[in-house]
């Protein structure tokens, strides 16, 4: 199957629950050493093994958008209502779509940064609920104050994303699929949820 082979493989646990993206050759050895316990979605790699020298054949694995695996996630318990991801900037300009939520204009991430919405000189937190998307320039304007000092409108209310909406956030190229799979798991008032669905219906 001629793919880009750096399509992600959504991998979950036996009851359904989204635990991480891997690459094609994770997934194979997983297959390999039985530790799959069912696939679903399309076929996203056809990798070819070696021959058999006895009957002459050649090994196929056959690799799906989203597999099972057995065992437990050695973070499993990470994954509980009180689990908090750990913030990082590609995560966080991904949750505000690249947008500046101040003056509302998308960027390239070279020109986006982290800004604290109650600033850390007046004991803001670098957490998810206090920092949001802005541009460099409104990032300088703003500086050590907040909104409201700075005159500034914040476009939209920062929020935690749960560990399905950030297994979301950590993926490259995703597809219908494993979205599909995903939004199953996001909560029903998910702001990530709305957005996405929003999208889809633009490109219906």
């Amino acid at each position: 199957m001629d793919r880009d082979l750096q399509q992600q493989v959504l991998r979950t646990d036996v009851a359904g629950m989204p635990l991480e993206w891997i690459g094609y050759q994770d997934a194979v050895r997983l297959i390999s050493l039985g530790q799959v316990s069912y696939s679903l979605g399309r076929i996203v790699y056809r990798i070819h093994g070696g021959i058999n020298s006895l009957t002459g054949t050649q090994s196929i694995v056959d690799v799906n958008a989203i597999i099972a695996s057995y065992g437990r996630h050695p973070h499993t318990h990470l994954f509980s209502e009180s689990y908090t991801p750990p913030l990082s900037n590609k995560a966080l300009f991904r949750r505000d779509q690249s947008l500046c939520l101040y003056c509302g204009d998308q960027f390239p991430n070279a020109l986006l940064s982290r800004d604290h919405v109650n600033p850390l000189s007046q004991g803001g937190q670098d957490t998810w609920v206090n920092v949001v998307t802005a541009c460099k320039r409104c990032n300088n304007h703003k500086a050590g104050r907040t909104p409201e000092q700075a005159g500034m409108e914040l476009l939209a209310i920062p929020f935690t994303p749960t560990h399905a909406e950030y297994v979301y956030l950590q993926g490259r190229q995703i597809l219908t699929d494993q979205m599909d799979f995903l939004l199953a798991h996001f909560p029903r008032n998910s702001r990530l949820r709305k957005r996405v669905e929003a999208g889809r219906d633009l490109l219906a």
